[in-house]
């Protein structure tokens, strides 16, 4: 999701997590707010009901980025665009740290569910619809964006929530690089129906949703096939990473970030055969962390490591 890295406003900062705004986003809003008609009485509606519905949009990230920093993780960036929000979250590598961080996002809708449907139902018995049409209105299109953002994020497809869910639970059964294998293929089938659906639906933005879909589960399936060519390949003995104890492979899968040259820093001693640029931490494939080299020998080792500068 690098695209949606550049081209952001910065808004606010609250609980260690930088909130930005995609500029994209104002050109939408525009259009979305002059396209709407009939429920409303006046265009101050229409603009509080788009704004709302990005407030539950930024409480849902929320869920992910807090739930993630929870169980160790690093999230500290949330990009609200056009389609949505995107919580920047990298949780611990294992099952059970992935599944908490994504399925908090939807927590917090259904928490929202209960307390929206009993505003409406109050508001109603208290006589609303007829002396307050426009704020009645407005609770009862808040209930049911709540509800969409829900059902929607919870459909099966990689790398919407439901379909990350999904992932998760698999992990435990088939591992890291399997079950995101198996849940990516699930996605281009669920995209597939999506993009059939806009195409039925005549929605444009639907279908720009979908194909943004398609694109990171593509991403996903890259990513898997990555992690299987890792997983098959020898593992250095001596060496553990200091976060999750996994022996690093052998062979030339780091790659410097200055000349895009790929070497073994293991047997380089972390520094670029080709540009000579000397690295201070070394990246672990199974978890994602970093660490200095001197750190990587394992608990109870004696290495003498045949490292060469």
């Amino acid at each position: 999701m690098a695209e949606l890295r550049s081209g952001t406003i910065p808004l606010f900062k609250f609980a260690g997590v930088d909130v930005f705004l995609h500029w994209t986003w104002f050109v939408v809003a525009v259009y979305e707010i002059s396209d709407r008609s009939g429920r409303y009485s006046g265009l101050i509606w229409y603009v509080t009901e788009y704004l709302a519905l990005f407030f539950i949009v930024l409480m849902h990230e929320y869920g992910h980025a807090l739930a993630c920093r929870q169980v160790g993780g690093t999230a500290n960036r949330i990009v609200l665009w056009p389609l949505g929000g995107v919580a920047f979250v990298s949780p611990p590598q294992r099952p059970g740290a992935t599944l908490w961080s994504i399925a908090a996002g939807p927590l917090v809708n259904v928490a929202l569910a209960p307390i929206l449907f009993a505003v409406v139902r109050m508001g109603r018995i208290a006589g609303m619809p007829a002396a307050m049409p426009d704020s009645f209105a407005l609770l009862r299109s808040l209930f049911y964006i709540n509800l969409g953002l829900l059902l929607f994020n919870l459909l099966p497809i990689y790398p919407l929530d439901g379909g990350q869910i999904v992932r998760s639970l698999l992990w435990y059964v088939l591992g890291r690089a399997r079950s995101l294998m198996v849940a990516t293929v699930l996605g281009f089938a669920g995209v597939a129906g999506l993009i059939a659906l806009a195409v039925w639906l005549g929605e444009f933005w639907f279908g720009v949703l979908a194909v943004f879909i398609l694109l990171n589960c593509w991403q996903g399936l890259r990513h898997a096939l990555a992690l299987s060519r890792i997983a098959k390949l020898p593992r250095r003995e001596g060496y553990a990473c200091p976060s999750c104890g996994a022996g690093p492979p052998t062979g030339a899968i780091w790659r410097c970030s200055n000349c895009t040259h790929a070497f073994d820093t293991f047997e380089s001693q972390a520094v670029c055969p080709l540009c000579r640029t000397q690295f201070s931490t070394t990246a672990c494939f199974d978890c994602g962390t970093a660490h200095p080299l001197g750190q990587w020998v394992a608990p109870g080792a004696s290495v003498a490591p045949a490292l060469r500068a």
